[in-house]
């Protein structure tokens, strides 16, 4: 089974992978110009790595939560993604947060979306924890 995950963001998209169903690896984000130009982008990678279940991040609890959920499942249906791809939504409350924890003195907190994709890595290690 070959998996990613997605942090989506407003300005970077974290992603990262998990093919061996063991170990999870943070991929290089997806700087998001525009959703077309993101979705385009993400379909490519999951079309490159043969992906066949994607887990997306959403954020749970918090004054902007309807918000997000509502822009984040508008951006997955403009993947438009086959059926083969199996789709799950995963809690990513403070995955950004503990993806900087774990970085401190270790990468420079700078905007290039190494902590987007640390915080990809968390969600998915968050779900396949939950089905185990």
């Amino acid at each position: 089974m070959k998996i990613a995950s997605l942090d989506v963001g407003l300005k970077r998209i974290g992603v990262a992978t998990c093919l061996s169903g063991l170990v999870v690896m943070p991929n290089s984000a997806i700087l998001r110009k525009n959703r077309n130009q993101a979705a385009i982008e993400v379909k490519a990678f999951l079309d490159e790595w043969s992906i066949d279940t994607l887990v997306v991040g959403l954020p749970k609890g918090g004054s902007s939560e309807d918000e997000m959920q509502r822009r984040i499942e508008h951006f997955v249906s403009l993947l438009e993604l086959p059926e083969s791809i199996a789709l799950h939504y995963q809690d990513e409350q403070g995955s950004s947060f503990e993806a900087k924890e774990q970085t401190k003195g270790i990468i420079k907190h700078k905007r290039d979306g190494r902590l987007d994709s640390i915080a990809a890595k968390i969600i998915l290690e968050r779900w396949l924890e939950s089905r185990s």
